[in-house]
């Protein structure tokens, strides 16, 4: 069998070494490029060696021009620089998993314009357990109506930068899906705010940052003498790591479009696309 050529952007940081270390661990895929910023103190280094494995003879750099002996990328990165890099990958002709989260409304239409010609995957989450998570938060919020409270906990590493979490809000716009509202329009961040006022049929999001915890969700479901509690855990990145090499060997073979992990996993979600 033919492995699948793979390029992973944002190689230096904690998910990237974790995609690295899935790769070299199969039989299925090859590491043809790891990819990180000019001034990273990874650069050079062997990425089997970075991600706690043998050497594999892949080096980490910043040349992207080595996207070139790939067929689709795995982008970790921060959000900062998506745009050029997906300038990149268009180039390249690459299909690309974009994993970045804290992406913004025009981060959203670059994603957009560049699947109009290559494929790209967006996924804030590729765990198939959040992922059926977010579908069941859409039918519960639907049955319940408005006449539950939504509030939503998440809880990550202290060196997670965005907040709430990209998962979060994926679980938040489900949950404003399922009972037609929309998302930005009912967001409360802010509970402990000076003379804030609990407002009927809001979606409030609450953050824990704390040690290494690697990612907990809560959806909180309330509504009269009765509480609903939708959680999802995560106990290891590998997690992550095996759900976008999935989503990227499913891609590889697919045509200029955009997709979710809704696709990937062949059900149909009403896309958890915000």
């Amino acid at each position: 069998m033919q492995k699948t050529k793979i390029a992973v952007v944002g190689a230096s940081g904690r998910m990237g070494r974790e995609v690295i270390c899935s790769i070299l661990k199969t039989d299925l895929m090859e590491l043809t490029a790891a990819l990180t910023h000019e001034l990273s103190a990874s650069l050079g280094l062997d990425a089997g060696l970075l991600a706690q494995e043998g050497p594999c003879n892949v080096f980490l750099q910043c040349d992207y021009a080595t996207l070139q002996q790939a067929e689709v990328v795995v982008d970790f990165a921060l959000a900062e620089g998506l745009e050029q890099r997906l300038a990149h990958y268009q180039q390249a002709k690459i299909a690309a998993v974009i994993c970045t989260t804290g992406l913004s409304e025009q981060h959203m239409a670059a994603l957009r314009h560049a699947a109009e010609h290559i494929p790209v995957l967006y996924a804030a989450n590729t765990s198939v357990g959040i992922n059926t998570l977010a579908m069941l938060v859409e039918q519960a919020s639907k049955i319940m109506g408005l006449d539950a409270d939504i509030e939503i906990l998440e809880a990550h590493h202290t060196a997670k930068k965005d907040a709430p979490s990209g998962t979060a809000l994926m679980l938040g716009e489900a949950a404003a899906r399922g009972r037609g509202q929309q998302l930005a329009e009912v967001t409360e961040v802010n509970r402990n705010a000076s003379g804030a006022i609990h407002k009927p049929g809001s979606i409030g999001f609450a953050t824990l940052r704390a040690g290494d915890i690697i990612g907990e969700h809560t959806v909180y479901l309330v509504s009269g003498g009765e509480r609903l509690e939708l959680t999802h855990r995560v106990s290891s990145r590998s997690t992550f790591a095996e759900g976008a090499l999935h989503a990227a060997q499913w891609l590889a073979t697919k045509e200029a479009n955009f997709y979710s992990m809704t696709d990937v996993l062949g059900v149909d979600g009403n896309s958890l696309i915000p």
